[in-house]
């Protein structure tokens, strides 16, 4: 007989239940006769007619099966399998409210886990076309139950995948990029990875495009060394960007002209700096949209949601990638064998081109390799930075350590205004592209090591023998938040002010309290959305030293 709990209700019920708040992975919350259900594709405001899935103590799972009454902050998601997919989480949500919980999100972890009250949180940066901003995807390759070739993403919670065409929020010319490798998967008979039996060959397809220079990457993760018919695959990617390039001009009736061009970016000139500040004062400035608390200059929805054609057309007035015209430079091997679910393995193979892409993030140029961290929302991450920037406060001469440094791309911000910029990160790949990046930019002023963050920076303070000071440290650590070996090492360093750049609100939470109690103090913070349609959010805090 199937367990029935306090609530009343057994595995597979269906009952009427309100939903009232957002859990942190933007699913619906609502309460059953004092019972929390959390339910995916609900927001506040919905009455859902839902079924029950799984029941514990004093909580459970459900579906929707029918939305009675809808929330109006309830939209129409613009991708056809937006519900399926598991890489959107907020679609049928609108934009505004969208920003609201981020925002909440990370208030409420500030107070709740890291002990501070009535926060005042600057406002949160939104985007001004929330879809086709990401400069990175990851497909996943497999076979679908008729055994074709399914390319896509994963479903909620699960390997199975969601075989699409298009995706909504990666950049528009993935979509040919994807078609091609489908097209050639069939016609060479290159055969799919299988999770379940360790074989076959093409586990993952990567790309990343550059959205100020055009730049593509495709790289193919396998489950092998070798790649039967390169040539082949090489031509059908370099047709389908050209084919895509020559449909977009023909839209527009005039030709392409890239962001960078006509422009001394090597220079680094603070007339382009003076430029990029004023462009984000006046982001600021314009808000348009019934956006509440958002500084952004938000391109409001058309009555009913968004169509696609609308959508393009206001990406193409808004987003720098549109304006773009592409070119495949990269075609790479990933060599992952294991038997695992880590996308990545740590051996690339350069097959065509250059084994890296180019980008910039305001002046600064960057060089991206397959295994490279860098930020996926390429126009939000220009504002992350420059909020950054601004927490920081130099003036010219401080010496500055940027912990969890990736390739350099903050380090290198700040050194446009530091007087020494250190930087530390675990993947020596990374700091082989942080260094180079350096010596692509003319930047003497940064300095890189190898090494994980709460092991070089302890080993440096003791070399120093407790001398070593630093005037800002600047922390952006994984989701984990960082390591308590390290934070104690930047207490003892005694910095003016700690800017913590943060991927989740939780662990920056707790890392800003264990900070609190060692003699900093909390100023500010911002969120900042790099993930439209998704339940993540970005932040960035400033604490400085309590005087004595």
């Amino acid at each position: 007989m199937a367990q029935q709990m306090g609530c009343g209700l057994k595995k597979n019920d269906l009952f009427e239940l309100a939903i009232d708040s957002l859990g942190n992975e933007g699913e619906g919350i609502g309460r059953y006769r004092g019972f929390t259900f959390f339910v995916k594709d609900a927001i506040p405001g919905d009455v859902l007619l839902a079924r029950v899935l799984k029941l514990k103590k004093n909580y459970g799972y459900a579906r929707v099966e029918k939305v009675l009454s809808a929330s109006p902050d309830r939209v129409e998601p613009l991708c056809p399998v937006a519900r399926q997919c598991g890489g959107c989480q907020l679609q049928h949500l609108s934009y505004a409210r969208q920003l609201d919980y981020k925002q909440d999100k990370i208030k409420n972890c500030l107070e709740r886990i890291g002990g501070l009250t009535n926060v005042e949180l600057e406002p949160i940066i939104g985007m001004e076309v929330p879809y086709y901003y990401r400069n990175k995807a990851q497909f996943p390759v497999g076979r679908g139950k008729d055994g074709s070739v399914a390319i896509g993403f994963y479903a909620g919670h699960s390997h199975n995948i969601v075989d699409t065409e298009e995706c909504y929020i990666q950049a528009p010319v993935n979509a040919v990029l994807i078609a091609a490798v489908r097209s050639y998967l069939n016609e060479y008979g290159v055969s799919p990875y299988c999770e379940e039996t360790h074989t076959g060959l093409v586990r993952h397809i990567l790309t990343r495009v550059g959205f100020f220079t055009g730049e593509i990457m495709v790289c193919l993760v396998v489950n092998g060394s070798k790649l039967p018919h390169v040539e082949a695959l090489w031509e059908k990617l370099g047709r389908a960007v050209e084919e895509w390039n020559q449909r977009e001009e023909r839209k527009r009736g005039q030709g392409f002209q890239t962001q960078m061009e006509g422009q001394d970016w090597q220079g680094n000139s603070q007339e382009y700096r003076d430029q990029i500040r004023r462009q984000i004062d006046r982001d600021n400035q314009e808000v348009k949209g019934a956006v509440r608390n958002a500084q952004c200059e938000i391109i409001a929805a058309p009555q009913g949601g968004w169509n696609k054609g609308e959508l393009r057309s206001a990406c193409d007035s808004s987003c720098a990638n549109h304006a773009v015209k592409y070119k495949l430079v990269s075609l790479c091997l990933n060599v992952n064998m294991e038997n695992t679910n880590i996308i990545l393995g740590s051996r690339v193979i350069p097959l065509y081109g250059e084994p890296y892409i180019t980008d910039f993030i305001g002046a600064v140029k960057y060089r991206i390799s397959p295994l490279s961290f860098y930020q996926v929302n390429p126009r939000q991450t220009l504002r992350l930075y420059n909020q950054a920037l601004e927490y920081a406060d130099l003036k010219g001469g401080e010496t500055v350590w940027d912990l969890y440094c990736g390739i350099g791309t903050i380090s290198l911000f700040l050194a446009q205004k530091a007087g020494m910029v250190y930087g530390v990160e675990i993947v020596p790949q990374a700091i082989e592209d942080a260094r180079q990046n350096a010596e692509l930019n003319g930047i003497t002023n940064a300095q890189f090591f190898v090494g994980a963050a709460e092991d070089i920076l302890p080993q440096k303070y003791k070399e120093s023998s407790g001398k070593m000071r630093a005037d800002v440290i600047v922390v952006d650590p994984p989701r984990a938040g960082c390591a308590k070996e390290l934070l104690e090492t930047v207490v003892r360093m005694q910095p003016k002010r700690i800017v913590y750049v943060s991927c989740d609100p939780a662990t920056l939470a707790r890392d800003v309290k264990f900070l609190g109690e060692n003699g900093f103090r909390f100023e500010k913070g911002r969120g900042v959305d790099q993930f439209g349609m998704g339940g993540h959010v970005e932040s960035v805090v400033l604490m400085s030293r309590k005087e004595k």
